[in-house]
């Protein structure tokens, strides 16, 4: 399946199918939310939250692309994320975009 952030195929003609979305909500364990607030402490990049968050979007991606191929798609163009703190170390991660199916 195609996956693109772009509203058109190079050269290609489709059919638009619709919207597809895929949405997670994701946390990490007491121990790696502790020691990242203690990162807060002295700055720098917490890497636990960042893998979190890398994690969630490939979750939110692969139920987006699941709910394409349902759809008969080929390809989902316009890809957008978003995301919220849901609570104190969890966030949800939204991936969408527009089923296409090509001609």
């Amino acid at each position: 399946m195609k996956l693109l952030s772009i509203e058109y195929i190079p050269g290609q003609d489709f059919e638009a199918l619709g919207m597809v979305k895929g949405a997670v909500v994701q946390t990490k364990n007491f121990g790696k939310d502790f020691m990242a607030s203690m990162k807060t402490l002295v700055g720098g990049e917490i890497a636990a939250y960042t893998e979190m968050l890398n994690e969630a979007r490939q979750i939110a991606i692969k139920r987006m692309v699941d709910e394409a191929k349902e759809m008969g798609a080929d390809a989902v163009i316009g890809i957008r994320y978003g995301s919220a703190q849901m609570m104190s170390g969890a966030a949800e991660v939204l991936a969408y975009g527009t089923a296409v199916r090509f001609k």
